[in-house]
């Protein structure tokens, strides 16, 4: 699998990005990361072991906690990609700006 795929791949579900935005915040356990969640705590788990298989959270060894934290080389390189697209977006935006200010400066109604 290329690099980004994985990456990507475990942001397409709600509940992974949920987790991400938790742990922007700062370390969670397993516990913290599944009270929010209607869902069991081995299901939270599984969603972990797919951010970590993918390099986007690591686990800490703390006596006989396993606190989550974001990996933020791997969420840098996701920016990276992102920006690329970003600065091409942002441009063809200006030109349809533009184009929309040129229609917008025409006179309505019917030209003679």
């Amino acid at each position: 699998m290329p690099p980004l795929d994985a990456p990507f791949a475990a942001l397409a579900d709600p509940t992974r990005r949920a987790i991400l935005a938790r742990l922007a915040q700062g370390e969670a356990t397993v516990q913290d990361l599944a009270r929010p969640f209607a869902i069991s705590q081995p299901a939270i788990s599984r969603h972990l072991r797919v951010l970590e298989d993918a390099g986007l959270i690591e686990t800490r060894i703390q006596g006989t906690a396993r606190p989550r934290r974001l990996q933020p080389d791997a969420i840098a390189q996701l920016w990276h990609w992102l920006g690329q697209y970003r600065a091409l977006w942002e441009d063809q935006f200006q030109r349809l700006d533009a184009v929309l200010d040129r229609l917008d400066d025409q006179p309505e109604g019917p030209t003679p």
